[in-house]
């Protein structure tokens, strides 16, 4: 690794994301989700990232939910971006905590009513009979909530990823991609370096 460095590589995760958002055709915020379980068999599926800023990466799920039981248990993950109009991926992997109730809370009241809904009446990553029985279970959270509010599930909430390594790799003609690597230097900064493709 090369020694510390100006850039900021939330700064520039930003700047690659804005460019997603105006190329990609579809969820330049899906981010793939990496977790493993007690006896490290990994996990991975395709997530919306609902958050950014220097404390982390945030997602949202039922945190009784495969990946929530691995995400409590286990603190760690991994993410990964591939915007493929852009030729670019970003590869994050760190510690994970649970964002605050307040910051759930928030989130929650943006989603749409049904989206709500789904979120009380699914029992998430746990076997299913049948989709009827999920359908039933739809319309009964719209019973007890209707002409109302409705609230966040206490199951459900965010997880925040804190990064320890972040890395951005673009395409180059004849696989001769670029790689670079984002650590932090200990002192609230980052080292930067390369590596090979």
């Amino acid at each position: 690794m090369t020694g510390r460095v100006n850039e900021d590589p939330h700064a520039l995760f930003e700047s690659w994301f804005a460019e997603a958002r105006a190329s990609e055709p579809n969820d330049p915020e899906a981010v793939a989700l990496a977790t493993a379980d007690a006896d490290g068999h990994p996990s991975v599926r395709m997530v919306l990232l609902k958050g950014h800023d220097a404390r982390g990466f945030v997602i949202y799920t039922n945190r009784e939910s495969r990946k929530g039981n691995e995400l409590d248990a286990r603190g760690r993950a991994s993410l990964l971006f591939h915007w493929k109009s852009l030729r670019r991926q970003v590869r994050i992997e760190g510690a994970v905590t649970r964002v605050s109730d307040a910051e759930s809370d928030a989130y929650f009241a943006t989603r749409g009513r049904d989206s709500r809904l789904g979120a009380w009446a699914s029992d998430q990553s746990r076997d299913l009979d049948s989709r009827a029985t999920f359908e039933a279970r739809f319309d009964e959270a719209a019973r007890r909530f209707e002409g109302g509010d409705v609230p966040r599930p206490p199951h459900w909430g965010g997880y925040r990823v804190a990064p320890e390594r972040i890395e951005f790799w673009r395409d180059r003609e004849h696989r001769l991609h670029e790689r670079r690597l984002f650590t932090p230097d200990g002192q609230g900064g980052w080292r930067e370096g390369l590596l090979f493709p």
